[in-house]
């Protein structure tokens, strides 16, 4: 399945649950890292379900196991979308996640998806540092 595959699959799919996280939550460095290491680990590709890329860690059924590295029979239950290095250099901010259609009818959430990733960090969507949300700024006016 490539990433546009993807795309459409979450963009079309009625029955997918989307939400924003406000504000959103950032995993501070060490939380950061053990979180990319065991992602690695639980890699889909070497018998885990997650594939995390730079933008986006999805959360699948069971391990790809389709023909030179496909997904196979595997399903897409979740993502969650991310920024590195947002708000600091070492931190990661997760600012939004979706639950498909399937991973629905697994019975998951968005804190469940959101938990059991963030867990490798020793965290949860409710003990995990939020954004800090500062007011924009006031609007340019020249003095007349």
């Amino acid at each position: 399945m490539d990433d546009l595959e993807l795309l459409l699959t979450e963009a079309y799919d009625d029955g997918v649950v989307t939400e924003v996280i406000r504000p959103a939550a950032v995993l501070p460095e060490e939380s950061a890292r053990r979180v990319l290491m065991e992602l690695a680990l639980h890699d889909v590709r070497m018998d885990g379900v997650w594939w995390s890329e730079p933008a986006t860690w999805r959360r699948y059924d069971r391990a790809w196991n389709g023909t030179d590295g496909g997904t196979g029979s595997s399903e897409l239950l979740g993502t969650i979308q991310i920024a590195y290095g947002v708000p600091t250099r070492y931190e990661i901010t997760i600012f939004r996640a979706t639950i498909t259609r399937i991973g629905q009818r697994h019975g998951l959430t968005v804190s469940d998806l959101c938990n059991e990733a963030l867990g490798y960090g020793g965290l949860t969507l409710e003990t995990c540092p939020r954004a800090d949300l500062k007011p924009p700024p006031r609007p340019f006016r020249p003095e007349l």
